[in-house]
This record gives structure tokens, C-alpha cells and sequence, in this order.
């Protein structure tokens, strides 16, 4: 098989995200599988530089995974004409700027979310990438994990009839860094280094709710820091400035009402740490990050209010479980290979950079809503 390479350059992959989802489980798995298979019958096979600002991280990840090209320059990797793609997972407040230097440079983008920090700042990423002619695209992984993708099936299927809502409960408890370690790095609770859930995570509801449901037309939020205090990693304690949960609520497309609460100050008590509930018509289904089940109207029980009596049904066992019917791999890296494929092949890829602004659009009008205690209208935007 004709071998074509790809370069690309990885900025951030010091970072849990970069390292564990997009280098090893993305980028290296797509080389290990001998490349990603093309039309013309050859291969596409990603050469990625690292790129960051600690030497010795980025040897060590060098090594490990034996890579020869890293570099702490990123003026002179966006200067290498062989190195076509630049992706950034680095901290969002250097986004912009990074990524503007990259389309300057006449590269292809690939981004996390959030795509910037503010509205204003993302759409005109958008805008300079259209301007520039080059291809840019937003991670949306939560679209390419298994749970989503069965419903997605269900809802391509007409299982649902007219959808009526859909109910979101995602999140966890994050200690707080004194007894016990906090899973999560300490700027999410700081909003002077952009920290905040709403900011995080209203940007995976926007195109969650978008894609698979109807686009979203309004929103009302309430946001809170229920732990006002937390330990960080070098074991000093700080003030919370950032919002750590947020209650959303979604008017959509077509009478769609959609409620999803999202919060690091939570028990778990569900199967998965991301759930959706969705109600229609015809069916309901409830769908996790690998799981989903569902309901249909000839399967649903009747039953009655007594709080007098024991309760006769056994809600969780009249679900059934959508059958995998296929073999669902890393989320990050399908969505990786639908981007390059965009890339080498000009196939479609929806989830662009005025998809990443409508995500940044969301969340400061969730703020804008808690601030202000109203509903908030979400306007349609164009690059």
C-alpha cells in the first residue's frame, strides 16, 4: 500500500488530554494500524512533531513512544512547509493567538474546545480560517463515543416519533485536593485562567444538543461554586473564582425542551458519569457513554401513583440494550480520521470552526443568563 505522510504539529500534548487521547490514542494508533486507508488505495499516515514549552516533557514523551521530532520553537515548526497541520490542546488562553499564527501560516487546524475564551475571539478564528482557505475543524467527541452513535441510530430510525425532551445529568464529585487528590488541575476553579464548567462544558451541549436534536434557540442557566475553597497541586490552598456546576435549561428547534445539569460537586449514582435521558412519542431512550437503552410505547408499563404500597414494577429490567452491531472505536481518534480524511480527501466534515464559536456563543449566554436571572435567546451566526 502507497504510503502518503501528513505532518503534524501537536501543541499541547504535555496535558492529559493531548498526551492520552489525541497522541496515543489517536495520532499513534492511527500509525500503528499502518496508516489510515484512502480511496486511491493508499495510505494516510500522520508524522507528528511535539510541541510545548518544557523540554523535558516533551522528551520523555518522545521516548517513550519512540518519536524523533519535538521542538519548543513554534514559530520555526509553523515555518516547515512539510508539517501541513497544526493542533492545539494547549491552554485556552493562548488558543487565539496560536492559532492565528497557524492559518497565517497557511496551515490546516484542528482544535480542542473550547475553541477560545470568548465569543467575539472564536468567531473570528472562524472567520480568518474561511478567509484563509484553510481547513479547520473543533473536537466533538462526546458525538463519536458508542452511547451517542446508538442514538444517534434510534433517531435516524424514527424510534423516538416526535421528540419531546431530552434530560442530561453529567458529572462527578471532584475532591478537593486536601485529604485526597483532585482529579482535575486547580485553573478549572479559577476563573482568571479561564476556568469555570459553563465555559468547559456548555460547549460539548451545544453540539450535542445541535447535532443529534435540533439546534438550540434558547437558554436559561444558573450557575454556582459550591466548594468555595480548594487545595492545589502544590498544596496551598486558594479561593474558587470559577463556577464548579451549572444548571441548564434549552429551548430547541421544533418545541424540543432540553435540561442538562452538569456539576464537579456530585455523587454518582447512575450508570455513567455523562447521561441522556430522551423522551418522545413513540419511545424513550436512555443513553450513556458506551451503553443505551430503550423503551418503546408497546413496551411501557402502567403505573400508578400509591405511595401506600410497595412499588409492583422493576423499571430498569423493561429496558433493552441497543446492541453494538458493530465495532465502535476512540471516539477522539474517529473523529480524527473523519478530520484528515476532510483534509486529504475534501470529504465532509460538519464540525468546523463556526461550530466551535456556537459552542463559546452558548456558554456566555448560560453566564449572561445567571448573571442576569431571564431566559436568553440564542441568535444564529454566520461567518
Amino acid at each position: 500500500m502507497r504510503e502518503r505522510r501528513v505532518g503534524i504539529i501537536m501543541n499541547g500534548v504535555t496535558g492529559r488530554m493531548g498526551l492520552n487521547q489525541h497522541l496515543i490514542r489517536s495520532i499513534l494508533a492511527i500509525r500503528a494500524q499502518g496508516g489510515m486507508a484512502l480511496k486511491d488505495g493508499g495510505a494516510l499516515v500522520p508524522d507528528p512533531i511535539l510541541v510545548g514549552r518544557n523540554e523535558d516533557k516533551l522528551k520523555g514523551i518522545a521516548a517513550a513512544h519512540g518519536l524523533e521530532r519535538w521542538s519548543t520553537d513554534l514559530a520555526q515548526c509553523l515555518a516547515n512547509p512539510g508539517d501541513a497541520v497544526y493542533f492545539d490542546s494547549g491552554s485556552t488562553g493562548l488558543r487565539e493567538e496560536n492559532v492565528l499564527r497557524a492559518i497565517r501560516a497557511g496551515k490546516h487546524v484542528y482544535c480542542e474546545k473550547p475553541l477560545s475564551t470568548t465569543f467575539e475571539s472564536a468567531l473570528a478564528l472562524a472567520r480568518a480560517a474561511k478567509k484563509a482557505g484553510v481547513k479547520h475543524g473543533i473536537v466533538q467527541d462526546k458525538l463519536f463515543l458508542p452511547g451517542m452513535r446508538k442514538l444517534r441510530r434510534l433517531i435516524d430510525a424514527g424510534f423516538f416519533g416526535r421528540i419531546l425532551s431530552v434530560r442530561g445529568e453529567f458529572g462527578y464529585w471532584v475532591f478537593e485536593g486536601g485529604w485526597q487528590p483532585a482529579q482535575r488541575p486547580s485553573w478549572n476553579y479559577r476563573k482568571e485562567q479561564d476556568g469555570g464548567i459553563i465555559l468547559d462544558m456548555f460547549c460539548h451541549w451545544r453540539y450535542v444538543l445541535d447535532h443529534l436534536f435540533a439546534p438550540v434557540q434558547a437558554v436559561s442557566c444558573a450557575g454556582a461554586t459550591h466548594i468555595p475553597e480548594r487545595v492545589d497541586e502544590a498544596g496551598n490552598r486558594y479561593k474558587c473564582t470559577a463556577d464548579d456546576a451549572a444548571y441548564g435549561m434549552f429551548a430547541l428547534e421544533g418545541g424540543v425542551f432540553a435540561q442538562i445539569n452538569s456539576s464537579w460537586a456530585t455523587r454518582v449514582y447512575r450508570d455513567e458519569l455523562l447521561m441522556l435521558h430522551v423522551d418522545g412519542t413513540e419511545g424513550s431512550a436512555v443513553a450513556g457513554l458506551r451503553e443505551c437503552k430503550a423503551q418503546h410505547r408497546v413496551n411501557t408499563p402502567r403505573p400508578v401513583w400509591n405511595p401506600d404500597l410497595p412499588n409492583p414494577f422493576q423499571f430498569r429490567d423493561q429496558w433493552a440494550a441497543v446492541p453494538d452491531n458493530a465495532e465502535f472505536d476512540n471516539a477522539f481518534k474517529a473523529q480524527w480520521e473523519m478530520f484528515l480524511r476532510h483534509i486529504a480527501e475534501d470529504a465532509p466534515f460538519p464540525h468546523d470552526f463556526l461550530d466551535g464559536a456556537r459552542g463559546v456563543q452558548l456558554a456566555e449566554l448560560a453566564t449572561q443568563s445567571w448573571n442576569e436571572r431571564r431566559w436568553v435567546d440564542v441568535p444564529p451566526i454566520e461567518v
